[in-house]
């Protein structure tokens, strides 16, 4: 994935302004940095650029050029191959449920849970000595609100079993005195 970094002057005005609505109207993934929160880096970048004005265009950490420059390949079409598009939430929410088979989806991680909920969810799965992968929803707040509308499953934590919601603490708890759980987590239900 190619990383794109847009150095804004003043994001809501003037050149910046406009290429922030090139990239958005064209779809394209982008991080920003405010140069005037760092006059060194303000500086700095103007002669590690070789490039006196911002705003300034990166792609995967090249330089390619301020808004004149982003105009002409929006009109000659290259701006939509050498910038990557953003990715829709929905396939972003399938390949993070995917990203492993056992995927939790929580308030903080298995190394620090922060809520209660949470806590209890990892010692049960812990306790089975199942591997799993955790997303911290509390990071992420597209995520959070996303994956309740795609799972249909209004809290949290969210278990996910080689992409399908198992559920949350309940019915983990549920599946736990029922002696379900570790075939599930396993994949063999």
């Amino acid at each position: 994935c190619l990383k794109l970094h847009v150095i804004p002057l003043f994001v809501f005005a003037g050149f910046s302004k406009q290429i922030v609505e090139i990239l958005n109207k064209h779809g394209i993934s982008f991080s920003s940095f405010d140069i005037f929160s760092d006059e060194e880096v303000r500086q700095g970048l103007k002669t590690y650029s070789n490039w006196p004005t911002y705003p300034q265009l990166y792609v995967a950490g090249e330089l390619i050029g301020g808004l004149d420059i982003v105009k002409e390949l929006e009109a000659s079409g290259e701006l939509d191959t050498i910038c990557p598009k953003a990715q829709k939430l929905e396939d972003r929410l399938k390949s993070l449920i995917n990203k492993a088979p056992v995927m939790l989806f929580m308030k903080g991680s298995k190394q620090v849970a922060k809520c209660g909920f949470s806590k209890q969810i990892i010692e049960i799965i812990n306790n089975t000595g199942v591997d799993y992968e955790t997303f911290d929803i509390l990071e992420d707040e597209e995520v959070r609100q996303g994956l309740k509308t795609y799972s249909n499953w209004p809290t949290y934590p969210q278990l996910y079993v080689k992409g399908e919601l198992v559920g949350g603490l309940d019915i983990v708890k549920e599946l736990k005195e029922s002696g379900e759980l570790l075939p599930i987590l396993k994949g063999e239900n």
